[in-house]
Parts: C-alpha cells; sequence; structure tokens
C-alpha cells in the first residue's frame, strides 16, 4: 500500500496491494488497514452500505482508489470508495440558518473553492417573522414537523439548483456544515424548543453528534454526514461558535470582543486562554424589522443614508443598486445618526418639529421625516416615523448596554479591547461611525473595528475547508463561560442611560458632537 504526498482533506489516495494465493485477506480488512496506517489510527467506520459495494469498486479500480473520509471527534469515518481516475468535484454544503435568510455555499472539498452561492427567505416565516411564535407553533399539533418539513424542503431544493449549475449529481454532495442560533438549530433537527423559552431555559441538546443526511432528509450521498455547529445554551447559538471559528478570536493572545447581531444580539469578550459570551435582545429593530418600511439587507433594501449638516443633501444607496423597497438595519442607524448629526433629532431621540425641513412631517401628532418620496419609489414612500425611531433607541440601548455589562464584569473597560468584530449579515453592512454615533457601540479608534460580514457562512466553510474542525469547535464551545443578563441588577440602570444619543454620560462619547435641535 502507498499513498500520494497531497496533505488530507476529505480524499485520501490509497494504493492497494491485490489480494492473492498467500494473502487473502478480506477486501473490507485489507482496505481498513491501509487506512489505519495512511491516517495514523485505530478507528475507522465503514458503513455496511458501502460494504456491500466494496468488493466491484476495488476491482473496477484496479486497486487504485480515492477514499472520502471524514474525520468525527473520536474516528475517521469512510463515506466512499472512488476509481484514482474519477476526478468528477467531491462537493460539501456550508449553511448559515438565519432566522430571517438563509445562505448555502457548494464547496469543493479538496481544492476549497467555492462552486457557488444562493440566498433565500427562511420558509418558517409564514408561521412568524421571530423564533418565539415559531416555538409556539411547534407546540401545535404536527406544528414541528411542519416547520422543520418547510426548512428542509428549502435546503434540498437549493442544494439541486446549486448542484445542476454546476452539472454535479446530489450524490457527490458528501458533507453538510450549518451554523444557526438554537432554536432554528433545533427546528432543523424536529426537536421540540419549548423549554428553551421557559424557565431555566433548556433546550433539547447542545452538542449534536455528526449526523447521516438520510436520518433528517437532506438530499445528498446516501453515506454523506451533517455537521451541525453547537450552541452554548438557549440564546448563544452555533452561529457565534462560527463566528469565533472564523475570527480566530480564540487563538488570539490579545482580547477581542465579537458582536453578531440578528434576532438577538451575542456577544463573545475574550482570548486564547479565557471567553465569556452572552446574549440579549436587540436585534429585530437592528435588522430593519421595526421600522414599518423596514427590511432585512438584501436587493433594494436602503443600506447607506447621508445628510449634508449644512445644507441638509440627503442621498441614499440600496443594495445591488435596485429601486428602493424600504429599509435595512444599516440603514436605519446611519439615518438615525445623520438626522442626529443634521440636528434633525434631539438627544432624547425626539424628531425636530416640522417647520425645520421640509422632509418632516406630522400626522395624528405623530412626527415622520420622509427619506424616499412617493414619486421616488413604486413601493410607497419611505419613511422614518418617531415610533420607528423610539424602537431603534431601544435596541441601540441594549446593544450598548449589553456589550457594557459584559465588559465590566470581567472588570475590563472598552480601552482594554484589542479589536472589535462585528459579524452577522447585520454586520456586513454596517458603518461603525454611524453606530458609535448613535451610541450603539463604544467610541473607539476605528482602526480597532473588523467588519466580517457573514461569520456564521464563514465559520460553516472553514469546517468543511479543514476537515479536523471539530475537535476546535468543542474546545471553543467548552471554554465560554455564560453570563446570564436577566439576573444582572446592573442591566437595567445601565440600559436607561443608554437611551439617549449618544448617551447621558457624554464622556463616553468624545468624539461624537451634539448639534441643536429646533423645536
Amino acid at each position: 500500500m502507498s499513498r500520494t504526498d497531497a496533505p488530507f482533506g476529505w480524499v485520501l489516495p490509497l494504493s492497494l496491494t491485490p489480494p492473492r494465493l498467500g494473502d487473502n485477506t478480506a477486501d473490507m480488512d485489507r482496505l481498513v488497514s491501509a487506512l489505519k496506517t495512511a491516517l495514523s489510527t485505530e478507528q475507522v467506520v465503514v458503513p455496511l452500505g458501502l460494504a456491500r459495494r466494496l468488493p466491484q469498486r476495488l476491482r473496477t479500480s484496479d486497486w487504485q482508489v480515492r477514499c472520502v473520509l471524514l474525520r468525527d471527534r473520536s474516528e475517521y469515518r469512510l463515506l466512499d470508495v472512488l476509481s484514482a481516475l474519477d476526478l468528477m468535484p467531491i462537493t460539501g454544503a456550508a449553511v448559515d440558518l438565519g432566522t430571517t435568510r438563509v445562505v448555502v455555499r457548494l464547496m469543493d472539498l479538496v481544492s476549497g473553492a467555492v462552486l457557488g452561492e444562493t440566498a433565500f427567505d427562511n420558509p418558517q416565516a409564514a408561521v412568524g417573522p421571530d423564533i418565539l411564535t415559531r416555538t409556539h407553533h411547534a407546540d401545535c399539533d404536527q406544528g414541528l414537523a411542519s416547520l422543520r418539513q418547510s426548512i428542509v424542503t428549502a435546503v434540498n431544493h437549493h442544494l439541486h439548483l446549486l448542484c445542476m449549475e454546476n452539472d454535479l449529481s446530489l450524490q457527490r454532495l458528501y458533507a453538510l456544515s450549518l451554523a444557526g442560533n438554537t432554536v432554528m438549530t433545533h427546528l432543523f433537527l424536529g426537536l421540540s424548543p419549548h423549554w428553551m423559552v421557559r424557565e431555566p431555559y433548556i433546550p433539547v441538546v447542545n452538542t449534536p453528534p455528526v449526523l447521516s443526511g438520510a436520518d433528517i432528509g437532506i438530499d445528498m450521498h446516501p453515506f454523506g454526514r451533517v455537521l451541525v455547529f453547537p450552541n452554548v445554551g438557549s440564546y448563544f447559538g452555533g452561529d457565534l461558535i462560527a463566528g469565533i471559528l472564523y475570527s480566530g478570536l480564540h487563538t488570539r493572545e490579545e482580547t477581542s470582543l465579537l458582536v453578531d447581531v440578528g434576532t438577538n444580539a451575542e456577544v463573545v469578550l475574550g482570548n486564547c486562554n479565557w471567553m465569556v459570551g452572552c446574549a440579549g435582545a436587540a436585534g429585530p429593530a437592528l435588522e430593519g424589522g421595526a421600522a414599518r418600511m423596514g427590511m432585512p439587507a438584501g436587493p433594494g433594501a436602503i443600506d447607506r443614508v447621508r445628510i449634508d449638516p449644512v445644507h441638509r443633501r440627503l442621498t441614499w444607496r440600496t443594495i445591488a443598486d435596485r429601486p428602493p423597497v424600504g429599509i435595512c438595519g444599516s440603514g436605519l442607524i446611519d439615518l438615525a445618526a445623520q438626522m442626529f448629526r443634521a440636528g434633525l433629532v434631539d438627544i432624547r431621540g425626539k424628531i425636530a418639529a416640522p417647520h425645520t425641513d421640509p422632509r418632516l412631517s406630522e400626522t395624528g401628532g405623530i412626527r415622520q421625516f420622509t427619506l424616499v418620496s412617493e414619486n421616488e419609489c413604486v413601493a410607497g414612500p419611505i419613511s422614518l416615523s418617531q415610533p420607528d425611531l423610539d424602537s431603534l433607541m431601544r435596541s441601540k440601548a441594549a446593544m450598548y448596554t449589553i456589550l457594557t455589562t459584559l465588559v465590566n464584569t470581567v472588570g475590563l473597560g472598552f480601552e482594554d479591547i484589542d479589536t472589535f468584530y462585528v459579524a452577522g449579515t447585520f454586520g456586513a453592512v454596517i458603518d461603525p461611525e454611524s453606530a458609535i454615533g448613535i451610541g450603539m457601540l463604544p467610541d473607539l479608534d476605528r482602526k480597532r473595528f473588523k467588519i466580517l460580514g457573514n461569520s456564521a457562512l464563514e465559520g460553516a466553510t472553514r469546517a468543511l475547508v479543514t476537515n479536523n474542525c471539530l475537535p476546535e469547535i468543542d474546545a471553543i464551545r467548552n471554554g465560554i463561560t455564560y453570563l446570564e443578563l436577566n439576573v444582572n441588577q446592573a442591566f437595567m440602570a445601565q440600559f436607561s442611560a443608554a437611551k439617549f444619543l449618544p448617551h447621558t454620560d457624554r464622556r463616553l462619547f468624545p468624539s461624537v458632537s451634539v448639534p441643536t435641535v429646533s423645536h
């Protein structure tokens, strides 16, 4: 037996010595022995279904094979044995299972190349846009089954489309890695989230085993496997574990902070020696879900707003340069920061009187600012009302308070943080200057901020590319101390102080100037 000098990822080339008189080792024993030697392991698992195919496969390949293997936590699992002449792509898929949006990326497991990527709205939103509504629906008759089936069907559909685009069969899909919050993970696996929303908030499982694709209904190779990122608890999910893996926070000597804003704000602080994490409700308004014209980040969503503070000239940008249909979280933060800077919003977060700007109006005692007029948008005018802004103020205050509480709990200040990672779909387009301008993120040197983009997807991708990430992922998960904010006495006092622009304590935001607002 010999093997090539290529480093092992998912595919291990082997040249086996054919059996002969005097060497009557069984076919599977011969292969497994060669694998154990090549991999320096005593644990190689071969599915019975693959053993049934083995005699013919070895002989038609003239004993020159490529073995597709998954490195599980304690063993290697043989997924397929291919001819050495079979050079068709061997693929895997990384999935960011978001509450609102799902992203699927098809990968070549040998080269690490991205073969395709697609995104779609989570079909479970038909039941409700938030995880609490879906959790209650799961308690209804067939509710959990229908929620699970809807997302599994959608993922399968898009896996099929990605494979078709690459002229591949789903039989060439051997692995899927999935990162999502704890509720989304449970619904995907058909596990009840019932006790996650009831004290003391316990999930069914924190660290799912590597699963068979067939067992959970994923259309892939019959022996393909699914890796689901573990969660720390009910509100600290696998999406943030994936983000930590991607950022490398857990490998650095310097102390860093990572925040992932989605349905919740999930935050982790630490370095290679320690990590502390927490989660809190700061997401809906920041995802664009609070404003009447709010929407998740997607084509046609306004994600950038600028107002000239002198002439109040307004400009905006949409994602993919499409006609405007709404405004996403980063656009809302930009708009609030720009209105505050231009004197159109005061320190209490109250919109100025209509006479100060032609885009300001008041109907039924409720003030609003029109960002896009009815003539500019087929979906109708896009505006920010006072209730919209109030919701954003609560979300930004919660975000800043979560960060402050976590940092103060370990005896540090924001000045002790070397790198401030901003992750998630929301974090992909946020302008730190605007977030600081409304007091959502701390007033630090802007060079300390690093935008990670969709870190859940990137972490899931890394788990595919390396094929030896499970011990590292488990070490990340087990190395996090979770801080429960629900019982933190200082949280509410700090939250009240943060519900101003940028904050009641102006010393915390020295770079943010406070304009005069005319009422």
